[in-house]
């Protein structure tokens, strides 16, 4: 079969692996479509992220749907032909996160394609998957698109969860990509009052502003923007920081009322942060990594119609163009989530 493995920075081949047959409790799945996420970017543009780098050859993706077509021993609920969305999630359930009910802190995660653990956890960039009956999530009723969305879907959940209490609450957004437009659907099906986005792009925003944001600010055109959200010691509630970079999370401190919650879900390395404001207004600064059963909640949302991923899917490439769909996926100017078909 067909996989997209990366190299190094700016070296990803189209290259042919080993298929697996399903084991006990396991399914085999023919890949259908996967979206191109950011860390897959920060791999392919950088050759890792931050301090983890690609120190061998490793299939990417984590974004995955596809359709059964083999059971292993002992599978029930799993049909041949059944759309499923797959979990990337693969805790060890016996170390002590996992019996504390962290498993998103796993000490022994098999995420799909991760460079942090070494050998490298291979991804689901693949045309066929052997997964864990335990990962796939029944998606009939969705698109093959939609279904990989799930993924980047449960990031935004568990960032809700993080940020606690959203009914009637003033929300500020800052980057629009993916996560950021997602943490926008998902702070309106909670209840969110206000939310203003803010990012770079004229194209990012008016997204932004299509799925639900209030107001959206371009901060390179008007870096001052936000000084009025300030006043009075600031207006938002919550902050979902979704750039991982700093000025961005600095501007949103500002703007942050006394005992507002700070969830940081980008990550773009390490950065200096004001400290003394975060201190005197007594905020809650959270981090929001990963997930893992909110991977199933955000299924069934999109198969009951409560969140709309569809018109965050730009482009969708076939598997032989996958270096322009990452090249593509780079360009926050025309792309917000492309896909690769691999059927």
């Amino acid at each position: 079969m067909k996989s997209i493995v990366i190299h190094g920075q700016r070296d990803l081949r189209i290259e042919e692996t080993s298929v697996a047959a399903p084991g006990i409790g396991e399914v085999q799945i023919a890949i259908a479509t996967g979206g191109i996420c950011g860390s897959d970017l920060h791999y392919y543009n950088h050759g890792g992220i931050g301090a983890i780098r690609v120190k061998e050859p490793m299939i990417l993706g984590h974004e995955v749907s596809g359709h059964v077509i083999a059971l292993g021993p002992e599978v029930d609920g799993l049909s041949l032909g059944q759309l499923v969305a797959v979990s990337p999630s693969r805790p060890c359930l016996a170390c002590s996160y996992c019996h504390e009910g962290a498993l998103n802190h796993c000490l022994n995660m098999r995420f799909y394609g991760s460079a942090m653990p070494f050998p490298h956890i291979q991804g689901a960039f693949r045309q066929m998957l052997v997964a864990d009956q335990k990962q796939c999530a029944p998606a009939e009723g969705l698109t093959a698109g939609e279904a990989a969305m799930a993924e980047p879907l449960a990031v935004c959940l568990h960032g809700a969860r993080q940020a606690g209490e959203l009914l009637g609450k003033r929300v500020l957004v800052t980057g629009c990509g993916p996560i950021g437009l997602l943490c926008i659907l998902v702070a309106r099906r909670a209840g969110a009052a206000e939310i203003v986005a803010t990012d770079l792009t004229d194209f990012t925003l008016n997204m932004a502003r299509q799925n639900g944001a209030d107001r959206a600010i371009n901060s390179m055109e008007d870096p001052e923007a936000l000084k009025a959200y300030e006043a009075d010691k600031g207006t938002f509630d919550v902050l979902f920081e979704c750039t991982g970079a700093a000025p961005a999370l600095a501007g949103g401190i500002a703007a942050l009322r006394p005992r507002g919650t700070i969830v940081q879900l980008g990550m773009g390395g390490d950065m200096t942060l004001p400290v003394q404001a975060i201190t005197a207004k007594e905020l809650k600064l959270c981090g929001s990594f990963r997930f893992h059963a909110e991977f199933f909640t955000g299924v069934e949302l999109m198969k009951k119609g409560l969140i709309d991923v569809k018109p965050l899917i730009t482009q969708t490439l076939p598997l032989a163009e996958a270096v322009k769909a990452f090249d593509l996926a780079s360009d926050r100017t025309q792309a917000m989530k492309a896909q690769i078909s691999f059927a």
